[in-house]
């Protein structure tokens, strides 16, 4: 049986308004060997990067991380996944699924190669950024990760976290060796300044604790010493725990704390790359800035304070304090000047540039980006704000959009201003500063917009100028809805003062100008009085009849010409907000607060059905022209279409972050607008691709149960599999999926959603890279066939295309090729999706490939994984068992041949080092700089020698 109805998918064609997401921070990064003037920061599900100096996006979420040389960019999702990105091209490099929940911490380590990802699961994962797979998963907060940070000489990572402590981790030994427990409330940010030398955190209150951290060298502990040094007395447990802390390879002891000028929590600290500024936002408008002096002024300014309090002592002859032989934490800090925000910063990054120009970007809760610039060694230093991004957005919730009738262009409105918008661009063509705008429409001609206000004004708005031609007084309370009349001469308007509004378009002389040219203005023809606040007015296709919702929950509707009473719908519980009537004039569908969207016939006004539609309040509701298909929005954030015919959800769209305020629908039908309260205005587009309703369905419904059965495990390698938490219920208590099973889902989940594949297409792509390399094996043993009935040398058979098309002369190399095309990322997964038989097939073949010498790393790899897969059947045959022991004693082997060749080459390239370096007389690299930080640090010490010698004559 034939499709009756063929339905034809919408896509996202992009996002507009959005310039930053107010849950996420921003970071420089460095583009065109520029540093300081672009900076990431994230829309929502994307990534922008803005060009400071010409305030323009150049590429397209819950926390961003920039690679060491400011190349790359980590980023992470609420769903728990990151990924990387290559600046330059703005490819998606690689990606990372380990958290089940949102990442809320992200670290690169000092050379860029691994990198820390933390999340309200709690876990704190590392991954190898180059072999793109997991190295560990470390747990024991009991909170949710709030900030990460690798040291840079040492291989260790730091982690605070909402349970009030910070731990410290070993990443040699994978496990917590230190814990601070001297916060009382939640750790929401720290940060290591001064190379590491010391730690400062912030809590809930104005107090920024400072620690100091101190590296204890050849402190050899054994067990037993520390065993002995245990006293279970609780009268010596102070000085248990200090005996214990100096066994410690790090020691780390409060030393003070700075007071912020600012209230509330600490939302964030920040420092820049020198690791000498220091920057702290809460829940103000403003960043507090500290600079960590040199060793050099640091001396200075503890000699002039030591010499004041002497002098002082001196005077007072009873005074027996003592005088510091030590620079106090005063001496080492500088208050800067405070940042005044305009908006509340949501997130903020510093740059040193050049001549000590420090640069603050911040990320503002109104969408807006900021950049100021402060001179650091100047003696009373002044904030300049250089430039902000705010054209390309509004600074609030838009409210209301529709499209031009050429569908060209939008218009959105907002609590602030109007703009238009190139649809094919997206790119902000005009900006008309007003009041707070609930609804906009276009004028036929699509040279003027009618824009309805909170305090019940009607603005008429030249696009072309960007002027407001006059404010017309049309209700004297909220206008809610402005509708156009079907034939175009005039426009409807809805207000909260009970009254519908009928304007006719009207040409009259501006007397402003000097020029004759006629200017547009509404006339005022007719009034319809209601007993309640009128919430949406629409005029049906035909001119026969008016649709006013009132706030009594009932639509009523009326003659146009003579305003006769014709029908009042009701069923609604609570009053409708949106509604909109077919192009034919017979349908009208009605989207309520109660959560259902009602479809009604306009012949007798009767309810054709009633549709629980969304989960929370129905906003926006637009039918397609021409058909009797329909998009609703609701403050659930989705955008669903539906069959008015069939009353059936055609398809759910990918909706907003918070609520959605609206929808419209193109003139041609082809393209789909909603705003909502996450500032984006999300555009689709309809394809030629094909739609089935029992597809779709059944795709929701495996996605429900994916999220709800239980099991899940984690994708980290090496680690053992751990069940995580989820919701209990009925379905998933039955449920027993195995491990290959949970793996095909995520895949097929992670294809869905990032290649956007039609769902007949998904397991095709799911087990592409495993048909190919059974597809190889297959090749291989046909080849080998043929090669073995082959008479002689001389009527050899001719290699097959697969081989010819590798480059290939042999089926080691084909099979080698074939495993070089699967990402390192995906390799596990893929072998998973193997039959026994081909597993047993490869581990056959590895002795041969691993005694050639050629891509060791990946042939070990491939065998550790094959047999984590198939453990039990590979132990159990007994064919296989000498395969075993050749893999076991050839990876061994090639691994240590391996790496003794990279330590030969690497002391063979010092070794010529030494020899240049003893030749031309000069330092390389980091040695040069070692040894001069060395030197100085000997002439200090000695300085610091003669000085307390001096103190002490």
């Amino acid at each position: 049986m034939g499709l009756t109805k063929q339905y034809l998918r919408y896509v996202p064609a992009g996002n507009a308004n959005i310039i930053v997401s107010p849950r996420c921070n921003v970071a420089f990064v460095t583009l065109e060997n520029q540093e300081g003037r672009f900076v990431a920061a994230a829309a929502c599900e994307h990534v922008y990067i803005w060009d400071l100096r010409l305030g323009e996006k150049k590429i397209c979420v819950t926390r961003l991380a920039a690679s060491p040389n400011k190349r790359h960019i980590a980023v992470g999702y609420a769903d728990g996944t990151v990924k990387i990105f290559d600046l330059t091209t703005g490819e998606n490099v690689s990606v990372f699924v380990g958290h089940k929940s949102e990442i809320t911490a992200l670290a690169y380590d000092t050379l860029g190669h691994r990198l820390a990802t933390g999340s309200k699961d709690t876990d704190i994962i590392i991954w190898d950024v180059v072999a793109e797979t997991g190295i560990c998963r470390l747990t024991g907060h009991k909170g949710v990760i709030t900030k990460l940070a690798f040291m840079r000489e040492h291989n260790i990572i730091i982690s605070s976290s909402k349970d009030t402590f910070v731990k410290f981790w070993d990443l040699d030994t994978e496990h917590n060796f230190k814990t601070l427990v001297g916060h009382r409330s939640e750790v929401w940010s720290f940060i290591l300044v001064k190379d590491d030398q010391y730690l400062i955190t912030g809590c809930n209150d104005k107090e920024l604790r400072v620690w100091k951290i101190t590296i204890l060298d050849n402190k050899n502990i054994e067990l037993d010493a520390a065993v002995s040094a245990l006293d279970l007395d609780e009268e010596n447990e102070e000085s248990m725990e200090m005996d214990v802390d100096m066994k410690y390879p790090i020691r780390c002891k409060k030393i003070g704390g700075i007071l912020r000028a600012g209230g509330g929590r600490v939302t964030s600290l920040e420092v820049d790359s020198t690791g000498k500024i220091l920057g702290c936002h809460g829940a103000g408008n403003s960043i507090e800035l500290f600079h960590l002096l040199p060793d050099d002024i640091v001396k200075n300014r503890f000699t002039k304070r030591l010499k004041k309090e002497r002098h002082q002592a001196q005077q007072e002859e009873n005074n027996t304090e003592e005088l510091p032989n030590a620079p106090a934490l005063r001496d080492e800090i500088k208050r800067l000047p405070i940042v005044q925000i305009l908006g509340k910063p949501r997130g903020f990054d510093l740059i040193m540039g050049k001549g000590n120009e420090l640069r603050i970007c911040v990320g503002d809760n109104n969408n807006s980006i900021e950049l100021y610039s402060l001179h650091t060694e100047e003696k009373k230093p002044e904030v300049k704000r250089l430039r902000s991004i705010t054209a390309h957005g509004h600074r609030t919730d838009v409210r209301a959009i529709c499209f031009s009738s050429d569908n060209l262009a939008f218009a959105t409105v907002s609590g602030d201003s109007v703009k238009l918008w190139n649809r094919p661009t997206l790119a902000c063509l005009r900006t008309v500063q007003c009041g707070y705008a609930l609804a906009v429409t276009f004028v036929p001609g699509d040279r003027h917009l009618i824009v309805g206000l909170k305090d019940g004004k009607m603005l008429i708005i030249d696009i072309a100028s960007g002027d407001i031609l006059e404010e017309v007084p049309a209700h004297s309370k909220e206008l809610w809805s402005v509708t156009l009349f079907p034939d175009l001469k005039g426009v409807a308007s809805g207000g909260g003062d009970q009254t519908v509004k009928f304007w006719n378009f009207e040409l009259i002389q501006d007397s402003d100008n000097q020029i004759k040219a006629k200017v547009l203005s509404v006339l005022h023809a007719r009034t319809l009085k209601l007993e309640e606040s009128v919430l949406c007015v629409r005029i049906s296709p035909n001119n026969r009849f008016v649709a006013v919702s009132l706030l009594d929950s009932t639509i009523k509707i009326f003659f146009l010409d003579t305003f006769k009473f014709f029908v009042s719908l009701y069923g609604h519980k609570l009053p409708a907000l949106c509604m909109d009537i077919s192009s034919d004039s017979t349908l009208i569908a009605t989207g309520s607060a109660d959560r259902n969207i009602k479809i009604w016939g306009l012949d007798f006004g009767d309810c054709h059905k009633s549709i629980f539609a969304h989960d929370d309040s129905v906003t926006g509701l637009s039918f397609v022209p021409g058909t009797h298909y329909f998009f609703s929005s609701g403050k659930d954030g989705k955008i669903k279409q539906w069959d008015a015919d069939i009353f059936r959800k055609i398809v759910t769209l990918h909706g907003h972050a918070g609520e959605s305020w609206n929808c419209c629908i193109s003139p041609n039908g082809v393209f789909v607008a909603s705003c909502g309260s996450d500032k984006v205005v999300r555009l689709y587009e309809k394809t030629n691709e094909p739609l089935v309703l029992q597809d779709e369905a059944e795709d929701e419904r495996e996605q429900q149960e994916n999220e709800l059965v239980t099991g899940e495990t984690t994708t980290v390698l090496g680690q053992k599999q751990q069940t995580l938490p989820s919701r209990k219920t009925v379905n998933s208590e039955k449920a027993t999926i195995k491990v290959l099973q949970q793996r095909l889902a995520d895949m097929k989940k992670t294809l869905q959603r990032e290649l956007k594949i039609p769902s007949s297409c998904i397991y095709i792509l799911l087990i592409y890279q495993a048909e190919l390399i059974l597809e190889c094996l297959e090749v291989s043993k046909q080849y080998e066939a043929e090669l073995s009935t082959a008479v002689s040398d001389d009527k050899a058979p001719s290699l097959p295309l697969l081989m010819q098309a590798y480059n290939c002369t042999s089926t080691e190399d084909f099979l080698l090729e074939t495993f070089k095309r699967v990402r390192a990322s995906e390799l596990e997964e893929t072998l998973l999706l193997l039959p026994y038989s081909a597993a047993s097939d490869i581990l056959q073949r590895l002795p041969n490939l691993l005694k050639r010498d050629y891509h060791v790393e990946l042939l070990v790899r491939l065998a550790l994984c094959l047999i984590q897969a198939y453990h039990g059947p590979i132990i159990a045959n007994q064919n296989l068992l000498p395969t075993l022991e050749s893999v076991k004693k050839l990876a061994v082997e090639k691994i240590s041949t391996l790496r003794d060749t990279i330590g030969f080459n690497l002391h063979g390239m010092m070794y010529t080092q030494r020899i240049l370096e003893e030749r031309e007389g000069i330092k390389f690299f980091r040695d040069a700089t070692k040894s001069k930080e060395h030197k100085n640090k000997i002439r200090r010490n000695k300085e610091k020698a003669v000085k307390r010698a001096i103190m002490n004559l």
